[in-house]
């Protein structure tokens, strides 16, 4: 499958006056790793960016939010995408609506308005999936180091 790199975040939010954005986190999307989400942001139609971990210049793929949600950019190793994307493409799905009126009509909502929403999307749940890390995450080991 090939798709366009995908812009870095930093390269998208230069050009943006007023933009609403999160990080939905592993428990609250139930996909392992962090998915952007955002009020219209780019010269490109609604997309969420999924990222093994959050950062304006980590790498991330974007799946467009669409009835038929599809990649439309990547710049993470394919085996991740591989793993990863049929769990944001399923998760976009079941809140494409809510998705789509975010990323529309978001920037007048008030902050109570924005955690409503956000409370309220759908988590996907994939059964004996291991979620304590990304794919592809750095585990750290359990010693800890005295810094003095």
């Amino acid at each position: 499958m090939q798709v366009p790199a995908d812009t870095r975040l930093a390269e998208e939010l230069v050009d943006d006056d007023v933009v609403e954005m999160a990080n939905l986190t592993t428990a609250q999307t139930g996909v392992p790793g962090t998915i952007f989400i955002s009020t219209a942001m780019g010269g490109h139609g609604p997309r969420v960016k999924y990222f093994l971990q959050p950062g304006r210049s980590q790498p991330s793929f974007s799946v467009a939010i669409a009835d038929v949600p599809t990649i439309v950019a990547n710049s993470l190793p394919v085996r991740v995408v591989r793993q990863v994307s049929p769990q944001v493409i399923d998760w976009v799905s079941r809140n494409k609506d809510a998705l789509l009126d975010f990323w529309y009509h978001g920037d007048t909502w008030t902050q109570p308005e924005v955690n409503d929403f956000i409370q309220k999307l759908q988590r996907v749940s994939r059964p004996g999936f291991d979620r304590s890390a990304p794919p592809g995450a750095k585990r750290r080991g359990a010693e800890s180091h005295a810094v003095g």
